[in-house]
């Protein structure tokens, strides 16, 4: 695959993910959803590994990686579903768009990486405000979607979590073992979320959109998407690649506003534009520090 496509279809997968999200809860329980796209994509993600004869090891090591992988597979992505049933898909990619913050900070702490510049700081600040404005947006300021908001701020910190401890264990897996493996091991997690909180055994609607976004996640969203991402990452900056986290949620909202009649509110963009000017401000400003002491 040309880099350019890998790029394009990593945009396109991470802005109809979270629309996908709300249509496979539209008939299926969330947590049933969402072990259901585990599931599909484990099957296929084992049979990929097994025709390019990756090795799957499950030491104590690579058993420490996958724990650290499934809280931001279960947990997170749990989360995820259950906020999807609440609040508006489109929010899904812009709160999402706050993990690299929340990793670079983490990442202070618990990789010993140097402090982050006095820009980013004020990015993260600015980032913020964006998140007060959607909180105090009176459109969206109900019991319903204020706790829709809570489960997406967890679900960013445990993905952030997640993603700075993977880095610290350093199993030194291939990414798709990587993946596969947590997949694996996540599937049970979700059977059991969904027996204790529905249990019901449910009836496949195929003329509802729930079983087609359910096969369109496993196939695309784990399993394309995360083999495209991983190849851009091998040959593009990673300025180059956190853009797709400025583009996303943009399409994300609007694919929302489109095609599942969500609102979207003044303040909703107001705080979704400030959410968007802190990440380019926090990925893109010590360039432009760089420039302005050139140009001095």
């Amino acid at each position: 695959m040309s880099v350019p496509a890998a790029y394009l279809t990593v945009v396109l997968v991470w802005a109809t993910t979270p629309i996908g999200i709300a249509f496979s809860g539209a008939t299926l329980h969330p947590m049933l959803a969402a072990g259901l796209r585990m599931l599909i994509a484990a099957v296929l993600g084992a049979v990929l590994v097994k025709l390019l004869r990756i090795p799957m090891c499950w030491r104590a090591r690579e058993l420490k990686s996958h724990g650290w992988a499934l809280v931001g597979i279960f947990g997170a992505l749990g989360l995820s579903y259950m906020a999807a049933q609440r609040v508006p898909s489109g929010l899904i990619s812009v709160f999402f768009g706050l993990s690299p913050m929340l990793s670079a900070i983490l990442a202070q702490w618990l990789l010993d990486e140097p402090a982050m510049p006095l820009y980013k700081w004020a990015a993260c600040l600015l980032a913020l405000f964006g998140l007060a404005v959607l909180f105090l947006d009176d459109v969206l300021l109900t019991a319903d979607m204020l706790g829709g908001f809570v489960m997406l701020l967890v679900a960013v910190l445990l993905f952030s979590v997640s993603a700075v401890m993977v880095k610290r264990t350093d199993a030194q897996m291939h990414p798709l073992a990587q993946t596969v493996g947590s997949l694996i091991l996540s599937v049970p997690l979700f059977a059991v979320a969904w027996w204790l909180m529905d249990g019901q055994m449910p009836v496949i609607d195929w003329a509802s959109p729930s079983p087609w976004a359910v096969l369109y996640l496993a196939l695309f969203g784990s399993l394309l998407g995360f083999v495209s991402y991983y190849h851009i990452l091998r040959y593009l900056a990673p300025t180059t690649v956190a853009l797709i986290t400025l583009v996303t949620p943009v399409f994300a909202l609007y694919l929302g506003f489109w095609f599942n009649d969500e609102e979207l509110s003044p303040a909703m963009l107001q705080g979704t534009g400030l959410i968007m000017a802190g990440l380019v401000v926090f990925f893109f400003g010590g360039l432009l520090r760089k420039r302005l002491r050139a140009t001095a």
